[in-house]
């Protein structure tokens, strides 16, 4: 049986598939990871992606003596375009049926490779400083070279917290209401957004158009994101009730409408304090702390961390699989 593309579910048979599919593609992830030897030879999916992006962006942007006005319509433009690709791919993947959907979505979550990426930096903060900053470079985009144990460790937890709504949630979200046009064009999207979504001179007006949507696309994810964070911090340094302080009363301070619910509720889960300012390249960004009373962070924060991605994905996996129950009783019935 093949999902209907990008509707919602129309009946509880269609939405237990998807469910299925998307618990099968989380278990998936998991086990496998990201096959490197398939990457070594054919270009990831996001890679794709980044190409597109990289094309309309070169075509439509650097062209000199554009207007700012003449830059955003180039960017609604661009990104109409780039929305278009990726549904139209979703959609004629969707008849591939359930198997093509389950490998595509698999590819696309983000759960293992998340957490290997941020276990290899506390695992290089625990041998050397430098290897810590080297690690945490490959998962951060300001600069690292001056950063201490604090600054390194509070960069891998923050980029953990925000990225398991990037990389799993919202993407779970998004397949679960449209299926594949949903999840590709929301994949596209966050990819432009990290290309092209910068508020600097070059990026501002062409960028909107892909930055805007990505703040729409994650907002209802982000705040899924921070709850399931609270519950998988049960027991945890801080404590569900200390993360969730945290995330109702500090999330609004962070500079992006959604990254703060995530990493307000890490912070109070840890009970270490998170954010606050940090250097891109020659500026200094001022920013609020979260949870400013707790603890600087540290190497066996980082690892801690991770325990609380993982239970918040098992949660995930514990709510889906109600509802699964849920839906098939009635069904049934």
């Amino acid at each position: 049986m093949t999902t209907i593309p990008f509707i919602l579910p129309q009946t509880a048979s269609e939405l237990s598939l998807r469910i299925g599919i998307l618990m099968a593609a989380i278990a998936v992830d998991w086990l496998f990871g990201e096959p490197d030897f398939l990457w070594r030879r054919l270009p990831h999916p996001v890679v794709l992606f980044g190409r597109c992006i990289g094309f309309v962006d070169k075509k439509w942007n650097y062209r000199r003596g554009k207007t700012g006005r003449e830059r955003l319509r180039s960017g609604v433009m661009a990104m109409l375009c780039l929305g278009l690709l990726a549904g139209f791919v979703g959609y004629a993947l969707s008849y591939g049926g359930w198997a093509v959907e389950l490998v595509a979505l698999a590819i696309l979550l983000a759960g293992r490779s998340l957490d290997e990426h941020v276990h290899n930096v506390a695992a290089g903060l625990s041998t050397d400083i430098n290897a810590g900053r080297s690690a945490v470079a490959m998962i951060v985009g300001r600069s690292t070279d001056n950063l201490d144990a604090g600054d390194i460790s509070r960069a891998a937890i923050e980029t953990g917290a925000e990225n398991l709504s990037d990389g799993v949630i919202a993407p779970a979200f998004w397949f679960l209401l449209f299926g594949l046009p949903g999840l590709l064009i929301y994949k596209m999207t966050n990819t432009a957004d990290s290309m092209i979504g910068y508020k600097n001179a070059k990026y501002r007006a062409f960028g909107w158009a892909a930055a805007m949507p990505d703040d729409v696309l994650n907002y209802i994810p982000a705040r899924l994101t921070g709850l399931l964070i609270v519950v998988a911090s049960i027991g945890s340094g801080g404590g569900a009730i200390r993360a969730v302080k945290s995330m109702v009363t500090e999330a609004r301070y962070h500079a992006s409408p959604n990254a703060g619910w995530p990493e307000a509720a890490m912070a109070g889960g840890l009970d270490v304090w998170l954010a606050g300012p940090r250097a891109y390249g020659n500026r200094v960004r001022d920013a609020a702390r979260f949870n400013k009373d707790g603890a600087d962070a540290n190497a066996d924060d980082i690892v801690r961390s991770l325990s609380i991605l993982k239970g918040a994905q098992l949660y995930l996996l514990l709510l889906l699989a109600g509802v699964l129950v849920i839906l098939k009783a009635g069904y049934l019935g």
